[in-house]
């Protein structure tokens, strides 16, 4: 805490992503959300619950791409010890003049309905549905997203990772939680829960069907680590039965799953409903 209101006194242009990320913590807590909990009764199957907020949410600025070797230790924070770090926080902050919580709600919704996963939806749309495009993407993702005026923090290098018929790419970052917000917004707890940061690279197999989905035995699956320098998107498999649709109605099968690699576009079928 004492490090963040550092930042806070010594760096006023970074005040924007500070709040931001202060404000992805204060979310966390008041809304919960569904990520990877072990399921004690099996020892060996993580499952989605609600829970709270992981103890590693801050991000390290100095690590590099690691190779998908190495596990983690579980998650040692308490949800009381967070409540009180949080209270705290955004005691200071106001205190000091720092935020204003009415502005920072502002900023929540923006990135919650605006910065969201619906502009990686548009991004993926347009791949689909323009070859030439497609080809940008994944030559130089960052450029070619920027096109659609999706820029920022936490986005300045992004790669696109194209899911085929025989290769399914799904994205984790070990250490922390690197994620493109330009394209996808705030990070789902459970990315940046120590369960799938850790079994993400080791059994990727388990954690998708743990996600309530199998792929084909003869499916090569690729785990991308993300970094501080590098974020990744996937760019899922078009439905079939899509020909001649609109950038817009594809954008609506696109979920934010399928674009970190741990879910499917949906079908023509189930976007109706």
């Amino acid at each position: 805490m004492l490090a963040i209101c550092a930042m806070f006194a010594v760096s006023g242009s970074d005040r924007l992503a500070i709040a931001a990320g202060y404000y992805a913590i204060r979310r966390s807590k008041n809304k919960g959300d569904g990520c990877l909990a072990p399921q004690v009764s099996t020892g060996h199957v993580w499952r989605a619950y609600p829970c709270r907020m992981s103890g590693h949410d801050h991000d390290h600025h100095d690590h590099h791409h690691h190779g998908h070797h190495h596990h983690h230790d579980d998650d040692h924070s308490e949800l009381s010890e967070t409540e009180l770090r949080v209270r705290a926080l955004e005691t200071v902050l106001t205190e000091k003049g720092y935020v204003d919580p009415a502005a920072l709600d502002l900023l929540i919704e923006t990135y919650e309905t605006k910065v969201g996963p619906r502009n990686g939806a548009r991004v993926i749309a347009k791949a689909w549905a323009d070859p030439a495009y497609r080809a940008r993407l994944l030559a130089d993702a960052t450029p070619a997203i920027a096109e659609l005026g999706y820029s920022g923090r936490q986005g300045e290098h992004i790669v696109a990772v194209e899911n085929t018929a025989h290769q399914h790419n799904m994205v984790v970052c070990t250490l922390c939680s690197c994620y493109p917000w330009s394209v996808l917004g705030l990070p789902p707890v459970w990315y940046k829960a120590a369960p799938y940061r850790s079994r993400a690279v080791i059994d990727p197999r388990g954690v998708l069907r743990d996600f309530g989905f199998e792929l084909p035995t003869d499916t090569d699956i690729r785990v991308w680590d993300s970094t501080a320098e590098i974020r990744y998107l996937v760019v899922p498999q078009r439905p079939a039965g899509t020909e001649g649709w609109s950038e817009e109605q594809l954008a609506d099968l696109v979920t934010r799953d399928s674009m970190i690699g741990t879910g499917f576009a949906k079908s023509p079928a189930s976007a109706e409903t």
